[in-house]
């Protein structure tokens, strides 16, 4: 048996080469834990620098200087006075908040009667168009976005979402709008997109699987903090709600068009229920700290005389992937991926629209086009 290179006879190692070993071992325990103290603070540094805005988006001091881009279909109008949907709703039996007041608190309600089955109506017409490539196409061809027709995967993801994965998503904050678990580094999801865009966390896709898209149905909840005494009546501001939300995870060249088809896609549901709405490019100082752009769709509710908010589309570029790891390999090498989220229906605000736009002087609802498959071919609730 040949003597080690360096060593003494007998085949062992010099005692010099063992002591350098562990010198190098040392020093290399010693690195790494400076590396860890320096990583650590770099990316607390890194989590409180927000994304960089688009070039198109409006420079703004608040959500007041967010830009209106147009307006979309025709207000209706009332030979009586329109009410509102909680008058409505609750002279229908379909709203009881007082008795959820006992049970729950304020800010929540029983949804009841013909109110849940416009409410699943609602989600089987999203799910069905989504989840169908030729409906995709046809949005994309009307909007000429060159995109892929891929359809939709619908999801029922989990309600609770971790600590990690939460701020990973910087969706975490503000956390005294959310509601955390006793005891737990567990957190209630405030949206579908939270427990959406997370499920991908240290992953890398090949490119081929791109654009990977997902409509998640949740029940999500928010303490709406800072809102009390605001909105009291009807179905705005509850701390539970359900939602639809569209998320997907596409290459950084495919990131603005996904985002555009996603707006297009809100577009196309708000015509399909012939709701009216005007569409807000918002300001930098409404976008949100993860977003480099985003969109509002806001319904017109004629029981209010005003518009209010529906839908928010968000594009948040590799800002989330950088701090989930979610990445892509391409020709090119390992690349950060791109996401964006937007809402499909928030179905308590979808169902505002709905009864208010479509009130009778009688108090009765016509159902909307659309939905009168989903409702036995019922013309009226």
């Amino acid at each position: 048996m040949k003597a080690m290179q360096g060593g003494q006879g007998g085949g062992r190692p010099d005692q010099a080469l063992i002591d350098e070993g562990k010198q190098i071992k040392l020093e290399l325990a010693e690195r790494e834990k400076y590396l860890g103290e320096v990583d650590s603070k770099f990316t607390t540094l890194l989590k409180e620098v927000p994304n960089m805005a688009a070039g198109d988006v409006p420079v703004g001091a608040s959500e007041d200087e967010n830009v209106e881009v147009k307006t979309v279909g025709e207000k209706p109008s009332f030979d009586f006075a329109p009410k509102n949907h909680a008058e409505i709703a609750e002279a229908k039996g379909w709203l009881d908040k007082e008795r959820a007041a006992k049970v729950s608190g304020a800010r929540f309600a029983y949804i009841m009667g013909d109110l849940v089955l416009l409410q699943q109506a609602i989600i089987q017409f999203v799910m069905n168009a989504l989840t169908d490539p030729v409906v995709i196409e046809k949005i994309a061809k009307e909007n000429n976005l060159d995109v892929s027709t891929k359809a939709f995967t619908p999801v029922l993801p989990p309600l609770m979402i971790r600590t990690e994965p939460y701020d990973q998503m910087d969706r975490l904050e503000p956390r005294d709008d959310r509601y955390k678990i006793e005891g737990e580094e567990l957190w209630l999801q405030g949206s579908a997109e939270h427990v959406l865009g997370s499920m991908h966390a240290g992953e890398i896709f090949e490119a081929e699987q791109l654009p990977l898209r997902y409509l998640g149905f949740a029940t999500s909840f928010r303490k709406e903090a800072g809102t009390y005494g605001k909105d009291m009546e009807g179905l705005i501001r509850m701390h539970q709600f359900d939602k639809l939300e569209m998320e997907s995870f596409t290459t950084a060249e495919d990131g603005p068009s996904e985002h555009l088809l996603f707006v297009a896609i809100q577009e196309y549901l708000l015509q399909q229920l012939n709701l009216p709405y005007r569409v807000l490019m918002k300001c930098t100082a409404d976008i949100g700290k993860p977003n480099a752009r985003g969109v509002d769709m806001d319904a017109w509710l004629p029981g209010q005389d005003k518009y209010r908010e529906t839908h928010t589309a968000d594009y948040m570029t590799d800002y989330q992937a950088r701090r989930l790891n979610t990445r892509v390999r391409t020709d090119d090498g390992l690349e950060l991926i791109h996401t964006n989220d937007a809402t499909a229906f928030a179905l308590g605000r979808a169902m505002v629209a709905i009864l208010e736009n479509n009130q009778t002087a009688e108090g009765d609802v016509r159902v909307p086009d659309v939905l009168r498959p989903y409702m036995g071919g019922r013309e009226q609730l």
